[in-house]
């Protein structure tokens, strides 16, 4: 025992991935071997040591404490404050809270860490016939189990979660306070005694397992398995929300949730206890396999064995029609893992929702919204905090690359090369597709999770609330507002009220500045960096509005600088087009002079003939047919000659089944050997655009010679075209970055979401000796917009004055 001279006092403010992840017993632990006391305290977006004992030891702790972590517990860094022994210091250890901070929708959430997927050490309990949690659908421990989804207030403790209304029984509190137990203070304890509990019941709510009832005599977990084989579709009340769960071997019942739930084409996820029950069906690589074991447990796109044919085809696969990828995750639950453990088959698990409409999270909401698409719905009694869906990524270069980033990674702060100063305060509010405000605050950026689309009025609402409680929060930091230059996005709107109501200032920003400065935010670039923004549609104040593909050069603090875009096109019927990718063709064909071609019969003649005429006459007056400059809208365009689509079901359909088409005649990854060759798109230096006529010009030509699409020249077609983007859009930048003697190029935008253009781009880039980046943390679809706002009002002049608005890569809208 230290003396009383020998004495000192420690405070440690520790930051990081420090709360929910039994970071608090793991400091305990090694407190206690080296005979210090004190208190262990969590606090908002903190754990803070008051520790007391000999400075030899403390120093010994501040050296060993590191190395003890268990993860997924990660520190950022240790900052300690000596003080001089305290005259009463205290005889034991204690671990503590602080006074909970209530947590409304928590879009920004720093005390909390993202859910956690059952550790090995649970699910082997779980297994065990001998454990008292054999087969407990809520098993959790201090190292996984649900955090941000259950969490009503800030810092992490019981008290503060929806697990506080279920008091523990003696055995679970004898656990809870012995230390060195494995769930010494884990807050999300509980057993069969004590815990949560299932009930499996219908639209009605009548209990199903109740005597006189389908299952009479069956516990729900093992009722709910029974519907499952049934070939029914099951609504499970899981970490985040409610899914939709159904046997993916039973091709009637994938198709009748299709029907249901109005979704024809747009592929389902799977869901299996093991990865090897797909061997057969997917290639899974370590770095996959790593991904989706991890504590995320998010869904990882991989890469099928045979691509089925599309929906439209005979034998085509419901599940994922006509994918090259099947969409694989792990279980993110105990119950989820039963579930798929007892079906031992692959199972489709999709969000509990009607197309369109946010993922329910409320038993009496999914029986009401969801009663027409489920025959059964097990649910339990701990209530949902808020809505996660799930995440999803796919590898590229063998690095992750997230294209929807919530469970399991929301609300964790961005790790990025370049923080902002502790005493800057922005709010970016991204767009209206794929909404996922960030927050900067205290030198680190906080994303929210993905919260769907805003053109849902429940969306909307629920942006509202996290907004107001985020400024509540920052009250007296927050120093400015940004968001999207389109004047009439909702995110905009709601910036506008949010600016107004407290006295903040509004920053513009145009849309694919903010996605090309997304990727130098992310990275740290300091420049000069060339980047390619390409999506679908993006709003810009000089003509033409409708972008959707542009160069742009980026150097220190300096705005982005346009370099040029895309040859723009006109778009019939506006938004029309976008649901419609004949039109996209049309309005190329029409810019082209081409509409009277051989090779567009066939697409023409997929038009009724008076629709065709007013279409064309909409054209050649130009009546509400806007121009764009869209890279997303060219794919359309040729997935409509080449692919024959039409009418789009979901959001990028169109080109999804134009690389699907690709994928059957190679793969990006082995490179192109393809016995058709397209002119690229070319840059024609005294318009100031990438031509894209060359390309149209060479499909046409194969389209006229081969009508029918006979034998493989769809596929050959498809992979073609592919190609012919990814030279044009990288020997632009090759030749540019020489002129500008810049070596770091980025690509950025919904449409690298495409793994055959990102990774073929990527190669050649490489080939030239330039470093490439992208999106990885945030998605490079809207979905990562915020961060690049966030960026531009980072590096724009000095904040201008209460009210003012400022547009740091653009000039305000137009009124």
């Amino acid at each position: 025992m230290s003396t009383a001279e020998s004495r000192v006092r420690l405070r440690l403010l520790c930051r990081g991935l420090v709360q929910g992840v039994g970071f608090r017993p793991q400091v305990h632990q090694l407190a206690r071997e080296l005979d210090l006391t004190g208190r262990l305290d969590n606090q908002a977006g903190a754990v803070c040591l008051d520790l007391h004992g000999s400075r030899r030891q403390l120093q010994r702790l501040l050296e060993l404490l590191p190395q003890r972590l268990r993860p997924p517990a990660r520190l950022d860094g240790l900052d300690p404050v000596w003080l001089p022994p305290s005259p009463a210091p205290p005889r034991q250890l204690s671990i503590a809270a602080s006074a909970p901070l209530p947590l409304g929708q928590g879009l920004i959430a720093p005390a909390l860490v993202p859910d956690l997927a059952p550790c090995a050490d649970c699910l082997a309990e779980l297994a065990d016939p001998a454990d008292r949690r054999h087969r407990y659908p809520f098993i959790s421990c201090s190292r996984c189990g649900p955090r941000y989804s259950i969490a009503v207030a800030e810092p992490f403790a019981r008290a503060h979660t929806t697990m506080g209304c279920f008091p523990l029984c003696e055995a679970c509190r004898h656990e809870f306070e012995t230390p060195g137990q494995r769930r010494f203070h884990a807050e999300t304890i509980s057993c069969p005694a004590c815990g949560p509990r299932l009930q499996l019941v219908d639209a009605a709510g009548e209990d199903l397992c109740a005597a006189g009832r389908h299952g009479s005599g069956q516990e729900p977990l093992a009722a709910a398995i029974a519907i499952l084989q049934q070939g029914k579709i099951l609504a499970l009340q899981g970490v985040g929300g409610f899914q939709l769960l159904v046997e993916a071997g039973n091709a009637a019942a994938v198709r009748r949730l299709r029907l249901r739930k109005h979704r024809p084409h747009k592929p389902f996820a799977l869901l299996v206890d093991r990865i090897d029950r797909l061997d057969d069906q997917v290639h899974c690589h370590a770095e996959e396999r790593r991904e989706l074991s991890g504590p995320a447990a998010p869904i990882v796109l991989l890469k099928r064995r045979r691509i089925p044919p599309s929906m439209e085809a005979d034998g085509a696969d419901p599940v994922a029609p006509g994918s090259p990828w099947l969409g694989v995750m792990l279980p993110a639950s105990p119950l989820h893992h039963l579930l798929a453990q007892a079906i031992a088959a692959p199972l489709v698990a999709t969000s509990g929702n009607r197309s369109g409409e946010p993922q329910c999270r409320d038993p009496d909401e999914a029986r009401e919204r969801l009663g027409n698409l489920a025959d059964a719905f097990l649910i339990h009694d701990r209530p949902i905090a808020r809505r996660l869906d799930d995440s999803l990524l796919r590898l590229v270069d063998g690095r992750p690359m997230l294209l929807r980033r919530a469970r399991g990674y929301a609300p964790a702060p961005l790790d990025l090369p370049v923080g902002l100063a502790p005493d800057q305060c922005l709010l970016a509010l991204g767009g209206d597709l794929k909404s996922a405000p960030v927050l900067a605050h205290r030198g680190a950026v906080w994303p929210a999770p993905f919260r769907g689309d805003l053109a849902d009025a429940d969306q909307q609402s629920d942006l509202q609330q996290g907004l107001k409680e985020i400024t509540t929060r920052c009250a007296g930091d927050l120093e400015a507002v940004v968001c999207d230059a389109h004047p009439g996005y909702v995110s905009a709107q709601l910036a506008v009220e949010l600016s107004e109501r407290q006295h903040l200032p509004l920053y513009r920003v145009e849309h694919h500045p903010a996605h090309a400065l997304a990727v130098v935010a992310e990275h740290g670039l300091a420049g000069p960096v060339l980047a390619w923004a390409a999506d679908g549609l993006g709003y810009s104040a000089t003509p033409p509005h409708g972008r959707g593909c542009e160069l742009f050069l980026m150097e220190g603090n300096a705005p982005p600088q346009r370099l040029f875009s895309l040859r723009s096109f006109p778009l019939p019927g506006s938004e029309l087009a976008v649901r419609d990718a004949r039109r996209c063709a049309l309005g190329l064909l029409s810019e082209a002079q081409q509409s009277a071609h051989p090779g567009a019969s066939a697409l023409r003649q997929r038009f009724a003939p008076a629709d065709l005429k007013l279409i064309e006459q909409a054209l050649d007056r130009s009546v509400q047919s806007p121009l764009c400059s869209s890279l997303g809208r060219l794919f359309d365009g040729l997935a409509a000659l080449v692919a024959a689509v039409e009418l789009q079901s979901h959001e990028g359909e169109a080109a999804m089944r134009l690389e699907a088409l690709a994928h059957r005649h190679g793969d990006a990854d082995d490179g192109i050997e393809a016995p058709l060759a397209l002119a690229p798109l070319r840059w024609d230096q005294a318009a100031g655009w990438l031509d894209w006529q060359p390309l149209l010009d060479g499909v046409l030509a194969v389209l006229a010679a081969d009508p029918g699409g006979r034998g493989d020249t769809p596929a050959a077609l498809a992979a073609a075209c592919h190609e012919a983007i990814a030279v044009g859009l990288a020997a632009t930048l090759v030749t540019t970055a020489r002129r500008h003697r810049c070596r770091q190029v980025a690509l950025s935008g919904g449409c690298f979401q495409n793994r055959w253009l990102l990774q073929r781009c990527i190669t050649l880039l490489r080939a030239a000796s330039l470093e490439v980046f992208w999106p990885e943390q945030l998605p490079c679809n809207d979905g990562g917009l915020a961060l690049g706002q966030l960026w531009a009002a980072r590096q724009s002049m000095a904040i201008p004055r209460t009210g003012e608005i400022h547009a740091p890569c653009a000039w305000p809208p137009p009124e």
